[in-house]
């Protein structure tokens, strides 16, 4: 692993805390960007489950479902939610700290996971590759060789706890239902 792709997995969240106050800092919601938000997270969280459904960390090297389209789902699933958040703030700054965050942090950590991939899964990892791009999906899904991964499961979604991502953003906008409250007092 790179030097610069370890710091960036190892700050990724710990710098992702004191950066949301200062997104809800900044951030100015009104009930408009907050339900303008909504469907574009909705989005971004069935994206995400539809990835955590077919994931089986460290056991195969999944290739069906969303992966088929994109080999990082999950991510574009959180950049998904990255720009419902942005929206919903309805601030320049705080959507701007929040797009530069995701694009700094996570193509790094893609990068670094691929790397990773790559080590543990070889030649099958380049032909998959090769046919599925690294984050903007396809349009079709890939052809794959092998197609490891299986259907979506329920008892899989659990597993990878993607539950938290919706807790997440249910949490994220009530608190910004809260600030727009406060202020509109």
């Amino acid at each position: 692993m790179s030097s610069a792709g370890a710091f960036f997995a190892r700050w990724r969240v710990r710098l992702g805390y004191p950066l949301a106050i200062l997104v809800l800092w900044f951030a100015r919601p009104n009930l408009r960007s907050i339900l303008a938000a909504i469907p574009l997270g909705l989005l971004g969280l069935l994206v995400r489950a539809s990835a955590a459904g077919h994931l089986h960390k460290q056991e195969v090297l999944t290739m069906t479902g969303p992966y088929a389209y994109t080999r990082n789902p999950l991510y574009l699933g959180s950049a998904i939610l990255t720009l419902a958040a942005a929206i919903a703030t309805y601030s320049w700054i705080a959507a701007a700290i929040l797009c530069v965050y995701f694009a700094l942090f996570y193509s790094f950590v893609m990068r670094r996971e691929e790397g990773e991939l790559r080590q543990h899964h070889g030649a099958s990892f380049g032909d998959y590759a090769r046919a599925v791009p690294l984050f903007f999906p396809r349009l079709l899904p890939a052809k794959t060789v092998s197609g490891t991964g299986g259907s979506f499961s329920f008892a899989q979604y659990k597993k990878n706890r993607e539950y938290r991502a919706a807790i997440g953003f249910v949490l994220l906008l009530g608190i910004l239902l809260a600030i727009w409250w406060l202020r509109a007092r």
